[in-house]
């Protein structure tokens, strides 16, 4: 049987480029297969439908994958397990979300919103960027990566990535997902809430949540951590679990 391949959706970002850590700690297992990032464009600030079909013309046509949605790609993942391809074997969620989190992302509206996302780049919000997403798991390393990752993406897209995030609700999809699934759920989450997890977990009774050490940013912070929870995730299906490309 051909190992599954792992298909990872990014966060808020979409870049994929703060997969790195992760992948580096899947490589340096024996179990490995093959990764896929898909990765979404800077500078034209589309919607979760749009992604959605983004998201679906890059899934492996011929051979089994699990899904596992970042963040905001959480909802996205969703709505494609919900309506699967054929090849779909299993839907990983990590420090994500069926509804818009309460109180976490939702806290930015409107002017703030604006503001917020305008000076992204700038050093004002490079601290508390840092402080949501990574806090006492910061490394320069890492400050580096989720530095480098955001001024890829314009204050445009992400203003309406976040809009998006405070409008979503998928929850009456995942009654129809099929496919075994699983959350990493990060025990320092500043931005998605423990609810988050409960609430897709209440929809989908057969949702197994693993609770690890770390921040928002749980792939980037602990990624020896959660390339095991995958990998065990994975061999459970009956096939190796995945790694680097």
């Amino acid at each position: 049987m051909r190992p599954l391949r792992l298909v990872l959706l990014p966060g808020m970002d979409g870049t994929g480029d703060l997969f790195e850590p992760l992948a580096q700690a899947m490589q340096a297992t024996e179990r490995h297969g093959t990764i896929d990032v898909v990765r979404y464009s800077g500078t034209e600030a589309m919607g979760y439908d749009e992604l959605e079909r983004l998201v679906r013309a890059q899934l492996p046509a011929d051979q089994p994958f699990v899904l596992l949605g970042e963040s905001f790609s959480g909802p996205l993942a969703i709505s494609i397990a919900a309506s699967p391809p054929p090849g779909l074997r299993g839907l990983i969620l990590c420090c994500s979300f069926a509804r818009s989190p309460k109180p976490g992302l939702a806290l930015l509206r409107g002017g703030l919103l604006d503001m917020a996302m305008k000076f992204m780049h700038s050093d004002l919000m490079r601290g508390p960027m840092r402080h949501m997403l990574l806090g006492r798991f910061s490394t320069p390393r890492l400050a580096g990566l989720l530095q480098g990752s955001l001024q890829k993406v314009t204050a445009a897209v992400m203003t309406r990535r976040m809009k998006e995030v405070q409008r979503v609700n998928v929850v009456d999809k995942l009654c129809l997902v099929r496919v075994p699934a699983m959350y990493l759920q990060a025990m320092q989450d500043r931005i998605v809430p423990a609810q988050a997890a409960r609430t897709i977990q209440r929809a989908l009774s057969g949702l197994r949540i693993v609770r690890l050490e770390g921040p928002h940013g749980l792939l980037q912070a602990a990624p020896v951590a959660t390339a095991q929870a995958i990998q065990n995730f994975c061999r459970e299906l009956g096939n190796p679990g995945p790694a680097t490309p």
